[in-house]
């Protein structure tokens, strides 16, 4: 490994890798399993439904890239709300495969754990910092 701080590739300095939190890096890990179900669900959904095939493609493919999109945004506040917007559409998509309501509300359940979980290490990081009693 190299000590050089210029890209091999570019020859141009290298930028600084930005810090991810523990809150962005769980929720976006969540945001993008969603996306993953989804792609299954939309398969299942066309099979099970009457409702044309380019309808349900289309769909599922939108719903995929807004989950992924939205797991790129979570470093910030409307980032981690629009997630949680997203849960809500998860669990919705149970009026098109009844099995939807309830893996919606598992990786709801999922999305508040990693949210309050994530927060609590963050501030316990943040204490350890400047000193205190974790």
């Amino acid at each position: 490994m190299s000590t050089d701080e210029t890209s091999p590739v570019t020859g141009r300095p290298r930028r600084p890798r930005r810090e991810r939190g523990v809150t962005e890096t769980l929720l976006s890990i969540v945001l993008v399993l969603e996306a993953v179900v989804l792609f299954f669900a939309t398969l299942a959904i066309n099979g099970l439904t009457d409702i044309p095939t380019e309808i349900v493609v289309g769909g599922g493919v939108g719903a995929i890239v807004v989950f992924v999109v939205v797991a790129t945004l979570q470093r910030f506040a409307a980032g981690v709300v629009l997630g949680g917007v997203l849960q809500l559409v998860l669990i919705a998509s149970g009026f098109l495969a009844g099995a939807m309501f309830v893996v919606g509300a598992v990786f709801a359940a999922l999305w508040v754990w990693c949210l309050v979980r994530a927060r609590r290490i963050e501030d316990s990081r943040r204490m350890a910092a400047e000193g205190g009693d974790a």
